[in-house]
């Protein structure tokens, strides 16, 4: 499949199949895929919980508004970022690299983020969603649908005991969809979206 089809395919399912099972070679397939995704300093923030236990499920519908993906798709995960990835063991993000290059990339991030925890919430929370985007066009590939929701932070964070320097990017569903989505409500044009030089 095209990238160009990826994007133009992928729906937001809310009905998915509840009997689809997928396997965990295809759950390492969608999380290689986002592991190449860009990030800040390369740091790959972002930390996925696969949602299994059956009980765990149905308190985290509960927590994401009852919707019935959570209880539905194959798959579900949490998608967490590691506010404090800069700080932790930074050599191994640039092991394949040039000792000199290594060396100024570490360096310079530690010196941008040192004072700045919104900015490194900021970039997190970036590098997260490029790797969740990348997830879901990866399913779209392999024949499989997607949502993306959100959720109540708070209870979701306390269910899966989320660490202090981590926060909550949004909630993936994956599966086989049950009906076909109705067509795309509404889509601004290209001119509404696309500035030039400012607003």
């Amino acid at each position: 499949m095209k990238v160009s089809d990826a994007i133009k395919n992928r729906r937001s399912v809310n009905v998915f199949d509840p009997s689809h099972q997928i396997s965990k070679a295809e759950v390492h397939e969608l999380i290689e895929a986002a592991n190449l995704s860009p990030s800040a300093f390369n740091a790959q923030h972002w930390r996925f919980v696969w949602l299994q236990d059956k009980d765990l499920l149905e308190q985290a519908k509960v927590a994401a508004w009852y919707q019935p993906q959570v209880t539905d798709a194959s798959l579900v995960l949490l998608v967490c970022l590691d506010i404090k990835a800069w700080q932790k063991d930074p050599q191994r993000y640039w092991v394949n690299a040039p000792a000199d290059v290594a060396k100024s990339m570490i360096d310079n991030s530690q010196q941008i983020y040192a004072d700045n925890p919104q900015l490194q919430r900021d970039e997190g929370m970036r590098s997260a969603s490029m790797a969740s985007m990348a997830l879901m066009l990866r399913a779209q590939e392999m024949g499989l649908d997607s949502c993306a929701m959100a959720c109540d932070e708070q209870k979701m964070a306390e269910l899966v005991k989320l660490p202090d320097d981590h926060a909550i990017c949004m909630l993936l569903a994956i599966g086989k969809r049950l009906d076909t989505p109705f067509p795309r409500p509404g889509l601004v044009s290209v001119d509404d979206v696309l500035l030039k030089n400012g607003f």
